[in-house]
């Protein structure tokens, strides 16, 4: 069992980036990965926040440089942190997300 809780910070924007036409919206992998991560984890110790970079509720504890970088499209939305570490730009693969959640202790749930 992990002995901390595990922040994972999605940034995102209503509008879709010009080359994500076909992708999901930020807003939705936000929801997906909550729905994923949850049937294979215990994500008890897993706190969600979606910051809009567009908007300026939602920013506490968001990474000031990785707004910047966002906004400046030096990086790719849906962004997708662990820890404050990045895991996964544009289009964020599953299999990505779990390895990073395993290497900071998230425990599997039971019968997963």
């Amino acid at each position: 069992m992990a002995s901390q809780t595990i922040h994972l910070t999605v940034y995102g924007a209503e509008v879709k980036c010009a080359s994500c036409v076909n992708a999901p919206g930020a807003k939705e992998t936000y929801e997906w990965l909550q729905a994923a991560i949850a049937r294979k984890y215990d994500d008890q110790q897993v706190t969600y926040q979606y910051v809009d970079i567009h908007s300026p509720e939602n920013k506490e504890g968001a990474d000031e440089g990785i707004l910047q970088q966002l906004l400046d499209d030096e990086l790719f939305y849906p962004l997708v942190t662990i820890q404050g570490e990045i895991v996964a730009e544009g289009n964020p693969r599953l299999k990505t997300i779990y390895k990073a959640l395993e290497s900071k202790g998230l425990p599997l749930a039971e019968g997963a």
